[in-house]
């Protein structure tokens, strides 16, 4: 019989925070997303699967809280583990347990570029770095008993996304997935000191639109009318390549949500080809409707310059028929009880169709989380179960942690309610009839 090789993501997140966790996380809005986030399959391990030699024998599996004799009943002789920083100690408390019955275990991912060290404690080799150029090296190794215990890239962050293979959709179950991920481009231009994933693996690369298109038509095939998430920090950062792409994706029947910046406000031709193309959502980081909380967030401060055209932004958007999903942070250093209001004010007068609020969270390899160890303000040195994006785990500079978890509570209370969803959907299908309207 083929060996083997079982490709495991560990999802789910528990969130820390109590007074969320008893109140606001039951609000309908706040979980349907919540919801969402957790059914998205890795893309990650799906394409380092897509790179294995054949003769071996695949699964993929996704877990969130398996009991131990879950662990037992897992297949594999060799396992390749992903989490996020959330899960990692749930990912740690899988991999020794495997490998208490002789499994090898292989660890990748952001959490392994940035603390190899530490991941190595419970694996046998680990990926520092991206997987594309050291999944096909890591295999090779384990055929020939010669497995080391770190991969490293020769040159990191320069994977040509010209090369990308297309993903192991199939060894997907479907029936768990409510939306299937596929990657447009990776990283971000952007240089935001909160940020975990744009600068960790390179530069910003787009993947070739025809390669795009062969992912999205290998998805269409298994699954009529899919929902795709494009898991992309910044999908429309350059106009011209979105462009093209979404001349691509009209006609293909494909609906789909991603995320990106609020430049793409500025191309008409751009936002005008989104709803054609099958675009139902775009999720852009606001961040903060108070200027000096923007101010010495990005290296190049460009999304306080940006800041006087949000309203105008999200009109021109949603207007096309196409939701503007806005995130905003809470707990940046300029922030005191105040922002709370100023932010519902905000969601309230931009007409928002769904809002996201999440903590600020100094991600190990961050130049934030360098920053507060270096202020002393970082509560304990080790909270990666607190890398929730709803918990903190510093010292607020204008307000006091109780203060913080509080405001959170207010806020998500007020923006997560039944009748706040239903008013910002009702003003969202307002905002796009007024444009059909007018024309």
């Amino acid at each position: 019989m083929p060996e083997t090789i079982t490709f495991l993501a560990v999802s789910g997140v528990r969130v820390r925070n109590t007074l969320l966790d008893t109140h606001a996380v039951t609000l309908p809005g706040f979980v349907h997303r919540g919801r969402t986030i957790a059914s998205l399959p890795s893309l990650g391990l799906l394409t380092i699967a897509a790179l294995t030699p054949p003769g071996y024998d695949l699964h993929y599996e996704d877990v969130i809280d398996p009991t131990d004799a879950e662990i037992d009943a897992l297949p594999g002789d060799l396992v390749a583990i992903g989490a996020l920083t959330a899960r990692i100690d749930v990912a740690y408390r899988i991999a020794d347990r495997l490998r208490g019955r002789g499994v090898t275990v292989v660890f990748g991912g952001l959490h392994a570029k940035v603390l190899p060290r530490e991941v190595a404690q419970h694996a046998d080799a680990v990926a520092v770095g991206e997987g594309e150029d050291l999944w096909p090296r890591i295999v090779a190794d384990w055929e020939r008993g010669s497995l080391r215990r770190f991969y490293m890239e020769d040159r990191p962050g320069t994977y040509d996304l010209a090369r990308a293979p297309l993903p192991r959709y199939d060894l997907l179950d479907m029936e768990r997935y409510n939306r299937i991920t596929v990657q447009t481009s990776r990283g971000c231009p952007h240089d935001c000191e909160f940020c975990a994933a744009s600068r960790l693996f390179g530069r910003y690369r787009r993947k070739p639109v025809p390669l795009v298109l062969r992912d999205i038509d290998a998805i269409r095939a298994r699954w009529p009318r899919p929902f795709v998430e494009f898991a992309d920090d910044n999908t429309f950062a350059d106009p011209a390549w979105g462009t093209e792409l979404l001349d691509g994706l009209r006609g293909r029947g494909v609906r789909w949500f991603t995320e990106t910046d609020v430049s793409v406000a500025d191309h008409v031709q751009l936002l005008d080809r989104l709803a054609p193309a099958g675009c139902r959502q775009l999720l852009i980081g606001f961040e903060s409707p108070r200027r000096a909380s923007l101010d010495g967030l990005d290296a190049r401060n460009w999304k306080l310059r940006r800041r006087d055209g949000y309203l105008r932004a999200i009109e021109r958007i949603q207007t096309r028929g196409v939701s503007v999903n806005g995130t905003f942070i809470v707990g940046n250093d300029a922030d005191t009880p105040d922002v709370f209001p100023e932010i519902e004010a905000f969601v309230r007068e931009s007409g928002l169709a769904e809002v996201q609020v999440t903590v600020l969270t100094p991600f190990p390899g961050t130049r934030l989380a360098a920053r507060l160890a270096a202020e002393g303000r970082l509560l304990t040195r080790r909270y990666h179960d607190r890398c929730t994006l709803f918990d903190a785990t510093f010292t607020p500079k204008n307000m006091s942690l109780e203060q913080l978890e509080a405001g959170m509570n207010w806020l998500f209370g007020r923006l997560y309610s039944d009748a706040a969803v239903q008013e910002r959907k009702r003003g969202f299908l307002a905002m796009a009839r007024s444009r059909r309207r007018a024309s």
